[in-house]
């Protein structure tokens, strides 16, 4: 493997990677030429996502095995699911998409993850983790009478097995026993002893054509060989207890090999190209190195996880907070206050900005790793006990644990605060993770509390407000920095279902304000006269402020970065009806639609939430 010292700022010369448009061009290309091409290939993912910015670490760590993949696999009509797609890229490079990878998550660019409507080498639409194996199992279901010499493979990450779905999806393989390929991509050990020595021999020894025979003989017939059959299944069980750490994958009923070199071209294609034309299910333990390739990456496998572009990264970062920082601060704080308090995440320590509440609080800290229906009912359990707990999640991985919320926490009342991070529309990581939805599935639920801060000091009053309401209580805000309001620093908390009066017109049109867009509601109704209210609660509305301003006015605008459907503004709708107020109403949010890839400003523009846009249609209802 070539090793980079820093990302290529020119263009790099790619000789063989050239010749490469799609997986057949390759599949004859012998070892030393596909050791090439692998050095070829890494450093031309270094130098596009440098360009463009985007996901790394996973990419570097898979690139010898993305090569061997689609070199034995006849891609697209075998299927290859890569799990999550942070680390899809190789993939990308070498099934057509080479010279749009600079586009990627960019408006009009190539997808952040694998897409089906975007390449037909792309079996399967991912972005949150732990779906592969379960989508991989109904397509080789399907496939199994119509096109029986169809492959399946799925690429699941050690982070990615930490969640409960992929096991019950290992568990049902090893029940039905398709012919599949699930090949663990393990970046969290270095390679070490275990990787070599007996390790190695023994796994190139079971997925060897020999011990194949010897297996399909004893189990086709009683004779010959059944002695052989035995003898060789019973120390094959007996040395994988020794060496292997695959026992629960074969009490799962799956056929576990390795661990083996993940970077090892010639010991990958031995292996796999023997695995295909075993019968069953097969569990190939792969070890690699996250940001392989590149040293400052290897040594800083968080921080290169994903970058941006290869100018930003010498630039000194911004002292404006994010929201995800103004959390940070907040909940360390609190837990100096009150000893109860438990904070809570899903495998998103850096991304929810609870690395230093982990370094003060160790024993108040729980990373429950990619397992979000566990994180909601873990806290229901603490708060039954008496404890405070607090979960930080984004909104979107929210939606995986709905039940629990609601069968765990809300029917139970149980006091228990969300800190909903990545709330509305995120931009380049696309629809699979923005956070549209949260208003209208949590508005519908009993005994919730819905905060929807504005700016940075209301996102610090409304999660004391949420922490502080005894049941369960959410507060929403988005991904980056807000308007860089003054934060006061004193943990106050405000009055619940209290709105306030931004700027009162003299005209008898009403803008009410859910959340972070207050900015451009703030822009609308100073160019139009209008009332803006900042609502700041979607449960429990204001009940009072809207009375006093809905029962005469002649029309309200609501503005959320959330779906129209169910939503904030609905829930005004409703509240009018509940009351018989007769007014006409503008509803501006996300609309029924999935919105694609872009910056966030692009992505507020494309559902009709930029300040012109928002102005044109008031003008057009009044």
């Amino acid at each position: 493997m070539k090793i980079f010292k820093e990302i290529p700022s020119s263009k790099p010369i790619t000789p063989l990677l050239d010749k490469v448009e799609f997986p057949a061009d390759f599949r004859s290309f012998s070892i030393n030429e596909l050791q090439t091409l692998s050095d070829e290939l890494r450093e031309y993912l270094l130098y596009s996502v440098g360009q463009s910015g985007g996901h790394l670490g996973g990419g570097l760590g898979v690139i010898e095995l993305s090569i061997i993949l689609h070199c034995l696999y006849k891609t697209p009509f075998d299927k290859l699911v890569w799990d999550v797609g942070h680390q899809a890229y190789p993939h990308k490079i070498l099934t057509g998409r080479k010279n749009e990878i600079e586009s990627i998550r960019k408006k009009g660019g190539l997808a952040p993850f694998p897409a089906i409507s975007e390449s037909e080498y792309d079996s399967f639409g991912v972005g949150h983790s732990s779906t592969s194996i379960s989508a991989l199992l109904g397509m080789a279901v399907a496939s199994a009478e119509s096109e029986p010499e169809r492959r399946h493979v799925a690429v699941i990450g050690d982070g990615a097995m930490t969640a409960g779905m992929a096991f019950e999806a290992l568990s049902h393989t090893g029940h039905i026993k398709p012919n599949v390929l699930i090949i663990l991509n393990d970046n969290d050990m270095s390679i070490s002893e275990n990787v070599g020595g007996l390790s190695n021999y023994f796994s190139r020894i079971w997925a060897s054509k020999t011990y194949k025979g010897i297996k399909k003989s004893g189990s086709s017939f009683l004779k010959p060989l059944p002695k052989a059959y035995h003898l060789a299944r019973k120390v094959e069980t007996q040395m994988k207890a020794m060496v292997a750490p695959g026992t629960i994958f074969e009490e799962l009923g799956l056929n576990y090999i390795g661990p083996i070199d993940g970077h090892n071209l010639k010991q990958l294609n031995e292996v796999i190209s023997n695995l295909k034309d075993f019968e069953g299910p097969q569990f190939l333990h792969v070890i690699t190195k996250k940001g392989a390739g590149l040293d400052p990456a290897e040594a800083d496998r968080i921080g290169f996880h994903a970058i941006g572009k290869i100018k930003s990264i010498k630039q000194k970062s911004s002292e404006q907070k994010k929201y995800q920082d103004i959390f940070g601060d907040w909940i360390v704080d609190a837990a100096e206050k009150n000893n109860e308090l438990v904070a809570i995440t899903p495998a998103m320590r850096e991304g929810s900005g609870l690395v230093e509440f982990s370094k003060k609080f160790p024993s108040r800290y729980f990373d429950v790793a990619i397992a979000e229906q566990h994180s909601v009912t873990f806290a229901a359990g603490l708060a039954i006990a008496g404890k405070k707990p607090v979960v930080a999640i984004y909104s979107t991985f929210l939606q995986r644990a709905y039940d629990q919320l609601i069968h765990d926490v809300a029917v139970q009342n149980l006091d228990v605060t969300f800190a909903l991070d990545r709330a509305g529309l995120v931009g380049e990581d696309g629809p699979t993770h923005s956070g549209n939805y949260d208003i209208a599935y949590l508005r519908c639920i009993p005994n919730m509390l819905i905060c929807t801060p504005a700016d940075e000091n209301e996102t610090r009053l409304m999660l004391t407000t949420a922490f502080n309401h005894n049941g369960p209580a959410s507060v929403r805000y988005p991904r980056g920095t807000g308007p860089n309001t003054k934060i006061e620093k004193k943990l106050a908390d405000v009055k619940i279902g209290k709105a306030r009066i931004i700027h009162e017109a003299s005209k008898n049109n009403i803008m009410l304000n859910f959340g972070s867009l207050l900015h451009i509601a703030e822009q609308v109704s100073h160019s139009l006269d209008l009332t803006l209210i900042d609502m700041r609660f979607v449960k429990p509305l204001d009940e009072k402020i809207l009375l006093k301003y809905l029962q005469s006015a002649d029309v309200f605008i609501s503005i959320e970065d959330g779906s129209v459907m169910g939503g904030a503004g609905s829930a005004v709708q409703e509240f009018c009806s509940e009351n018989g107020i007769s007014i006409k109403s503008l509803l501006c949010g996300i609309p029924d639609r999935f919105i694609e890839h872009a910056s966030r400003d692009e992505m507020l523009e494309e559902a009709g939430l930029s300040p012109e846009q928002i102005k044109s249609k008031i003008k057009e209802l009044i």
